[in-house]
């Protein structure tokens, strides 16, 4: 895209010709440099951590420097998180990609668990049955740091502007974005957005009509019908579903503590804290399963949003921990789980323990609601 005449040019991402000079400041960065030390040498004192700064900045451009093109930097991170999945999963199963057209758009709106892995995951599954991979919507509230907004807009990240401030600021930011979205689609190039702002960290995965709304946007700006504009952005539900949340302690402290005192206030760095932990933690058995492209006759935000729902929970994959949260007894619960599920329990004050055991319990209860339960044993 050229940046003449680029309306899209704050939120979009970096094209072609953007990426090397992106990774060039993405390795002077001083903080970014900083973050690598600390994760991978976090053992040893900060002064052995600074003297090893170079030596970092020379892999970096050894590693990096090649990288010239938005399907260059694609393929490194699919090595990544290659390693990450083998390492972190029993396994990642994907259901429904043969159902989608190859050289066909699609709006994938998906359930949100953790931070990166979601659209990474979709990403892996489309690579590998050779569909284009998706443009991922981010809140601005994860850029807070100029190194962060240089990796996103490297790997096909848009900017969600959360922050606007006033209502004629966020009208124009979410029309813009709406306009973003149609464009994308209309150019090619497939778009993941969650079904709500923010991770669903007590489990409920449900879908806010105001995303919905804020889509659909530029169909009125283009004075068409809600049901005819709906069925030309081809939305695909998708159902992720993780059998271990690698930062599920977290997200019961934070809901604890928001039931408790009325508020949470996140560390400087949680957003990036809560990444790493969902890429590196044990996620034990993963399924992305693909929906229906919604091509009925839908008129209004709260109907969709309830087919995706609809579509959602019929294809998220329930899990012997689930079933043991929800205190179902089945015979796939095996001293394992239990014993699993405890070793959590324990990790957190008697009070917010609920908030663990309704995060895996009401998928349960979702799912439950208007289909019959099958188990991943």
């Amino acid at each position: 895209m050229s940046t003449d005449n680029d309306i899209y040019k704050e939120i979009r991402p970096y094209n072609d010709a953007e990426i090397a000079p992106a990774i060039q400041r993405l390795i002077e960065d001083e903080e970014f440099t900083s973050a690598i030390l600390k994760h991978k040498f976090s053992h040893y004192p900060q002064w052995c951590q600074q003297l090893m700064s170079p030596l970092v900045k020379v892999y970096l451009k050894k590693r990096l420097g090649r990288l010239t093109s938005v399907d260059s930097v694609q393929v490194e991170v699919e090595q990544y998180l290659q390693k990450a999945l083998d390492a972190t999963t029993d396994g990642v199963t994907f259901e429904g990609l043969d159902k989608l057209d190859q050289s066909t758009p699609y709006l994938f709106i998906s359930n949100h668990r953790d931070i990166a892995m979601d659209p990474a995951l979709i990403n892996y599954g489309l690579h590998h049955t050779s569909h284009k991979t998706v443009r991922i919507a981010i809140g601005d509230n994860l850029l807070s740091k100029p190194c962060s907004t240089e990796l996103m807009k490297i790997n096909k990240s848009f900017i969600v502007k959360r922050s606007a401030k006033g209502p004629r600021e966020m009208l124009k930011a979410l029309g813009l974005l709406s306009s973003y979205i149609k464009h994308s689609l209309e150019t090619g190039n497939s778009i993941w957005i969650a079904q709500k702002e923010g991770r669903a960290k007590d489990g409920n995965d449900f879908t806010d009509p105001a995303i919905i709304k804020m889509i659909q946007l530029e169909g009125r700006k283009r004075k068409m019908s809600f049901a005819e504009y709906v069925k030309s952005l081809k939305i695909v539900p998708v159902a992720i579903s993780y059998e271990i949340d690698p930062c599920d302690i977290a997200k019961a402290k934070e809901l604890h503590e928001k039931a408790t005192t009325g508020q949470y206030q996140k560390s400087e760095f949680e957003d990036i804290s809560s990444i790493v932990q969902g890429i590196t933690g044990y996620k034990g058995r993963v399924n992305i399963s693909f929906g229906d492209v919604i091509t009925k006759d839908i008129d209004d935000p709260d109907t969709l949003a309830d087919e995706i729902d609809r579509q959602i929970h019929a294809n998220y994959k329930i899990f012997p921990i689930n079933l043991l949260a929800a205190g179902v007894e089945d015979s796939s619960i095996n001293q394992v789980t239990r014993d699993k599920f405890n070793q959590k329990l324990a990790q957190l004050d008697e009070a917010a323990r609920p908030f663990l055991i309704d995060g895996y319990a009401n998928p349960v209860r979702n799912v439950s609601k208007d289909n019959s339960l099958e188990v991943v044993a």
